[in-house]
């Protein structure tokens, strides 16, 4: 057996563990939950946490912890022993079922939105029977993770899983729906597949001492153009260096035992990036996969010496990292209805897919750009090397074809779709290179799947796969809406109706270059909404469509999306306030004294020159060029530090945040443009910053 066969999942609760420790009965219950979303029968509770009690004692966990996902990101976790006491007040070890079910953390710290008051701190963590519990390992021994939601004593949203797992039953209930219609009659269960790839950056530790802001605030403030940056691109796809391969082994390694299929690993454009890709897997195993996988590419990164950064834009000049969110849906027959076959009716189901995407995206595209928008990905989003902020789709040119000769046709009939020259009715199967790729659509169909590219790399994927399933969910709404009622021919009023949808929403359907200023132009005739940044962004969530469409499926309540905004409001203005302080901080106690220093060693030189009758005009012009250096940088920092006292008690974080975005991050920009000059002259033994060019020549 192979080394990855042999230790894949080793450290999870998954089906060979179940099979070993759990009776017929029960474990064929646990199956039915897990594999076909069946509610999970209560009744076995008891005997599943005995059985992962005893699995994880015995591979040395002293601890559980129910794991969630806040919605300050990241995610959390509280730690309890297994012991207690018995009714003999002796300490035993045990794990019951109310152990396993529900915990109760703190909850008065997470943010909320203002959805209660400080004082009002129960909350609680919730199971998850559908993502496998797993071991997290320390020095001498290991505790359990449960994967949890999160939710107020009131009930109401803490967390982010909570929304994906409810996006997920009802994108279930409405394709289920649709197939009936269609005449489908083995479709039950619709099962949506993810792909996260992810992308990062490593440092040596070494060098990052004298980096405070990629230290404190994950990305650099400052730093003057390298000589050379990623211009030779010869890093991308190129010989992975053996530090970094010693790396690489050692983080698949321990991915595999956590059950996580990671595939692909390969140099990334920028110097010092680098991807990972997995296997597909249901979304919310996905999802929870790529939290652990973030989590360990820091952990493992840590123990060769490194640092890795997932920030989007941690080096300026250079590319960002992004997180290329792939998603497919399936029925339980295993049919992938991004992909088409031979089958008149599967070919329907994939037109009619095309059309629910369509019609998702033309009415809500401003909500998956909100979805996205935090202070991270403002720096990548937009630029000439991520998708524009305008929400538009790549189809290709093959199924761009097909989808316009549907359009093009009169009154349908099986002998005029038979006629269309690309043959509609028997499509060819469309691969993943029947067209050339667009790396510059934030959305793309990529032969069997739909490819988002707009989620930054630091984010958790939950978030923009709860709009998109949300997005896919109200198309196939609408398309059983428009459906209904019609029995004789419904694939001939299939095509009919999809007729429309390509007609009502061609403007969301780009196939040339998003990064160009034509298409940003057409886009706003069009009425694509382009926010610029996150706090207008993020105000889509609280429109009424948003509200609407949270409430049509049973996601988020009203209140609960104000809450959302207000959270992604203050901490977006947090972050923005971390960054400004450092750069005051950077600037005023690094940055001047330097300068200063440089100036008084120039000077000296000068006058000794001078006593000595000798006369230097150059160096005379450059003492008074540092020094009007000087005194850009200490002008730009305080205007920064005025920018944060006039803000100190601003309690309006819509203002907040909206100030950051307008005319925070502009002095920030100003700031790093002085120091940035200070760094081409000040000498290079006194310059108190890691230089861009010995970051990078790591690899």
């Amino acid at each position: 057996m192979s080394k990855i066969m042999s230790t894949f999942g080793e450290l999870t609760f998954n089906q060979k563990a179940m099979r070993e420790k759990l009776s017929q009965s029960v474990y064929d219950k646990m199956i039915a939950t897990i594999e076909h979303g069946e509610p999970l029968d209560q009744s076995i509770a008891s005997e599943v946490a005995h059985a992962m009690k005893e699995w994880a004692m015995q591979s040395g966990a002293t601890h559980f912890t129910h794991w969630f996902q806040p919605q300050r990101g990241g995610t959390a976790e509280k730690h309890d022993a297994f012991i207690c006491y018995d009714e003999n007040l002796q300490l035993i070890e045990r794990f019951n079922a109310a152990n396993l079910i529900q915990s109760e953390p703190d909850a008065s710290s997470f943010p909320s939105g203002g959805m209660r008051s400080t004082f009002e701190a129960r909350g609680y963590t919730a199971w998850d029977p559908s993502s496998y519990a797993f071991l997290r390992e320390g020095e001498k021994t290991k505790t359990l993770v449960i994967p949890s939601v999160f939710l107020s004593w009131t009930g109401h949203v803490l967390d982010l899983k909570t929304p994906l797992l409810r996006s997920l039953k009802a994108l279930n209930k409405e394709a289920v729906h649709l197939q009936k219609i269609l005449g489908n009659r083995f479709a039950k269960r619709m099962r949506v597949f993810m792909g996260p790839e992810q992308e990062y950056f490593l440092f040596p530790e070494s060098i990052l001492e004298k980096r405070p802001d990629l230290q404190i605030c994950n990305r650099t403030l400052f730093g003057a153009p390298p000589a050379r940056g990623q211009q030779m691109s010869d890093h991308y796809f190129g010989a992975i260096s053996d530090k970094v391969f010693a790396f690489m082994e050692d983080l698949d390694l321990q991915l595999y035992r956590r059950g996580i299929p990671s595939k692909t690993r390969h140099n990334e454009v920028a110097p010092n990036q680098f991807e990972l890709a997995p296997l597909y897997e249901e979304a919310n195993v996905a999802s929870d996969h790529n939290l652990q996988t973030m989590d360990l590419i820091r952990r493992v990164a840590k123990r060769h010496g490194l640092v890795a950064i997932l920030h989007e834009k941690p080096i300026a000049g250079i590319n960002g990292s992004g997180k290329h969110l792939n998603w497919s849906i399936a029925d339980n027959t295993g049919a992938n209805y991004l992909e088409p076959s031979r089958s008149p009716l599967k070919n329907i189901s994939f037109l009619m897919t095309i059309g629910a995407l369509l019609l998702g995206l033309d009415k809500y595209g401003p909500l998956l750009r909100a979805a996205v928008a935090d202070a991270g990905n403002d720096h990548r989003l937009g630029a000439h090397e991520a998708p524009p902020a305008i929400m538009s789709v790549y189809l290709g040119t093959h199924l761009t074809q097909i989808l316009d000769s549907i359009e093009g046709i009169g009154s349908v009939t099986d002998e005029k779709l038979a006629s269309i020259s690309l043959n509609v009715q028997k499509l060819p199967l469309i691969s993943k290179d029947i067209s050339d790729r667009n790396r510059t659509s934030p959305i793309a169909f990529t032969g069997n799947k739909i490819e988002l590219r707009a989620v930054g790399s630091n984010q958790n994927c939950a978030e923009a796969a709860t709009i998109f399933n949300l997005m896919m969910a109200h198309g196939y709404n609408e398309i059983s809406r428009q459906l209904r009622g019609k029995k004789s021919n419904i694939k001939e009023q299939a095509i009919e109706v999809l007729k429309g949808i390509l007609k009502k929403t061609k403007r969301v359907r780009f196939e040339g270059n998003s990064y160009s200023q034509n298409w940003l132009d057409e886009a706003a005739k069009l009425g694509l909404k382009a926010a610029k940044n996150t706090p207008a962004a993020i105000s889509f969530y609280e429109e009424k469509a948003s509200i609407e469409l949270h409430k049509k499926f049973d996601i988020l309540t009203r209140d609960e999306l104000v809450s959302k905004t207000d959270i992604k409001r203050e901490e977006y203005v947090n972050r923005c306030k971390i960054e400004f302080k450092t750069g005051v901080k950077i600037s005023e106690t690094l940055i001047l004294p330097a300068i200063s220093k440089t100036l008084h060693e120039l000077t000296s030189s000068f006058l000794q020159l001078k006593e000595l009758g000798l006369q230097n005009q150059e160096l005379g012009q450059d003492i008074k060029y540092l020094n009007n250096i000087y005194s850009e940088v200490r002008c730009a920092s305080e205007e920064m530090r005025n920018f944060l006292k006039k803000y100190h008690a601003e309690e309006d974080m819509h203002v907040y945040a909206s100030a950051c975005a307008e005319g925070g991050l502009e002095l920030l920009e100003k700031l790093r443009y002085s120091v940035d000059k200070a760094e081409k002259r000040v000498a290079e033994d006194q310059w108190p910053l890691t230089k861009y060019q010995d970051l990078l020549s790591f690899v």
